[in-house]
């Protein structure tokens, strides 16, 4: 190499390690930042009482259980949905024009505000369907939300599959259906559980949906069944409330606090089933 490609080469390598570090940093600090405001206000009486006007005290344990709620079953209707999406686009469809149509589709739909979202789930399952505001309907609303997540997620990694893997697999005489369930969705895995960490993640943070669907109540429910056919805040409307309408920015540190250690604790144990999967099928 010349010495002037070798200065070329250093160069970018360096702006491609800076570029890397300025990023770790901004991370750290904001999450350093929330952390900093919020962890001094986080009490056992916030975590584990509800809001009473009667003895002017503060408490987000219906907003935290709302919130397990809607990921809860959130999770359990879209994941099917992208997943099987998904390998019919890469493994199924055979007309090019029809997989170009429905991924521009998924494209679109992924470029749509969520506020947007919630007006149609607040006319279509509130009111049409007639699910009113409840967690049913900011459930169904999110999944069409983070359905295309999941989607690209799941094809992108479908696409890395070697293609010898499949033709193996059906030389040996393996059906295409169970090629794809004991061959392809494992290899596939780590792109699936990114996916659904993507989807946690914005199902945790997603307020503008909720607010048209699921509603703002903050009170207590007797069982996980009666919660979805009830309305109810989730963390990130309990913030936008508790900041924007009341202007208690010490509680708004604390809930985004905990919404943040949150999401490490649900994406951490993802990774663990998906490392408890992985050692499965090995």
């Amino acid at each position: 190499m010349s010495k002037k490609r070798k200065v070329i080469g250093a160069v970018l390598k360096g702006c491609i390690y800076l570029a890397a570090a300025f990023t770790v940093l901004m991370l750290v600090l904001i999450i350093g930042y929330i952390l900093v405001k919020g962890v001094p206000y986080i009490t056992w009486g916030l975590l584990s009482t509800a809001p009473s006007a009667l003895n002017n005290t503060i408490g987000i344990l219906p907003n935290i259980l709302n919130t397990l709620y809607v990921i809860l079953l959130t999770i359990l209707i879209v994941l099917p949905l992208g997943v099987g999406a998904a390998i019919y686009l890469n493994e199924y469809a055979s007309s090019k024009r029809l997989v170009g149509m429905i991924e521009a589709t998924v494209e679109i739909l992924a470029a749509i505000p969520s506020i947007i979202y919630g007006l149609v789930g607040m006319l279509f399952f509130s009111n049409f369907l007639g699910f009113k505001m409840s967690l049913l309907s900011g459930c169904l609303t999110l999944v069409i939300v983070i359905l295309p997540t999941i989607i690209r997620t799941t094809q992108e990694s479908l696409k890395t599959v070697p293609q010898s893997y499949r033709e193996g697999a059906l030389g040996l005489g393996a059906t295409k259906w169970y090629m794809i369930r004991t061959i392809v969705v494992p290899c596939s895995l780590d792109g699936i559980v990114t996916g659904c960490i993507l989807a946690i993640g914005r199902i945790v943070g997603e307020s503008a949906a909720l607010l048209f669907t699921a509603g703002l109540a903050a009170g207590a429910v007797n069982s996980i069944f009666t919660a979805y056919s009830a309305s109810g805040g989730t963390l990130s409307v309990a913030l936008y409330m508790y900041v924007s309408e009341r202007g208690e920015f010490d509680i708004g540190f604390a809930i985004a606090a905990i919404l943040m250690l949150l999401v490490l604790l649900i994406n951490g144990a993802t990774k663990l089933v998906q490392k408890k999967l992985k050692q499965k099928n090995t």
